[in-house]
């Protein structure tokens, strides 16, 4: 079944979209999570880990135990209770040392299920090979498997869990932004248009009452430092983030051929354009039929292949379509009966037509 959305923004006065807080479409430049990414073990299964083929588990396994002084080969490690695992965390801009991070964890192997393991300590290290935090812990799954009699169950996906807090940042980030040395900060707007960007900066003047917000370009406006907030950045910050904004965004209409789900922006507008709908179907069945030979008569049972073929032509006409707003545009396709079927392609036609002002995407 297919589902047609029509997003209309609230209007305010002058007739500008309702406004957003700059903290819901912008981000403070610099700030922001690094990814972190280790190579661990999940003990403590049974016996859903990996298997004996899985030499990299046994390898893995062999290395923690020598390092901790157990001095053993692959061929005596014979258990199923040990997972190799990929453990990976978002290390945020302002992580100081001691602060716990959640981790996610996934099998790398070909273990069948993680329900009931550990994860061992486990580096966590950045994209420069520094290691920045530790993770160890129970493993969350929120998923089951069993087997019985060679009938499986499964729920969810028990090849992959979290470790709630399981980590602790050992080093703070280099690269961390420093607030109180900054004498401007740049504003990073998530969805990059240049109306939205002199928008940002005018609310952002009109909030200080000085001229401190400039836009850079469309997707960056940089905010001095007025000098009541030296020293007091972060409130700077907190002021600005806020301040609402009248965001503007392009026209687009957006069509999942998957899941049937039709988006349409308030903006999308159309020209006058004429649309003829109808439809042509065509059915053809075969059917077979034995035919006998005769009592008296020599030959063999013969099949004999019937086929019969119906077209039908749905009944369409030409519509005129004048209307300027995505309401109307509706309104004229309901007028045509238009089908789930058809709705893509009749888009996509006025769009060819270049009737349709807005950007088509199908998904």
């Amino acid at each position: 079944m297919w589902t047609t959305l029509l997003l209309t923004a609230s209007l305010l006065v002058g007739g500008t979209a309702e406004a957003a807080r700059v903290k819901d479409i912008a981000s403070v430049y610099g700030v922001r999570d690094n990814p972190l990414i280790g190579y661990g073990l999940v003990t403590g299964l049974n016996r859903t880990g990996d298997t004996l083929q899985n030499r990299a588990s046994i390898r893995a396994l062999v290395n923690r135990l020598q390092g901790m002084g157990f001095t053993v080969t692959p061929q005596e490690i014979m258990a199923r209770n040990v997972a190799v695992v990929m453990v990976t965390a978002k290390l945020p801009a302002n992580a100081r040392s001691g602060h716990t991070l959640d981790v996610e964890v996934s099998s790398s192997g070909d273990a069948t299920s993680l329900e009931g393991g550990v994860l061992q300590l486990t580096p966590l290290a950045a994209t420069d090979g520094e290691v920045y935090a530790t993770a160890q812990g129970p493993l969350v799954i929120g998923g089951f498997i069993t087997k019985q009699g060679g009938t499986s169950k499964r729920k969810n996906f028990p090849n992959v869990g979290r470790v709630p807090q399981g980590a602790i940042v050992e080093k703070e980030n280099p690269n961390r932004f420093a607030f109180s040395e900054a004498e401007s900060i740049d504003w990073i707007i998530h969805e990059p248009d240049f109306t939205t960007a002199i928008r940002l900066a005018d609310a952002v003047n009109d909030a200080f009452d000085q001229d401190v917000a400039q836009a850079r370009d469309g997707g960056t406006v940089r905010v001095k430092v007025p000098p009541r907030y030296l020293g007091r950045q972060v409130e700077l910050v907190a002021v600005v983030e806020s301040v609402k904004v009248a965001v503007d965004a392009l026209a687009r209409v957006v069509i999942n051929e998957r899941t049937g789900t039709v988006v349409m922006g308030g903006e999308v507008t159309i020209a006058p354009v004429a649309v003829a709908h109808g439809g042509l179907s065509i059915e053809v069945q075969q059917t077979n039929t034995a035919v006998q030979a005769g009592s008296f008569t020599p030959g063999t049972t013969a099949r004999v292949r019937n086929t019969d073929v119906d077209a039908e032509e749905g009944g369409g006409g030409l519509v005129a379509i004048e209307g300027v707003t995505i309401a109307e545009l509706v309104d004229a396709l309901n007028q045509l009966g238009v089908k789930p079927r058809d709705l893509i392609q009749i888009l996509l036609t006025i769009k060819a037509a270049g009737a349709l002002h807005a950007e088509l995407e199908v998904l």
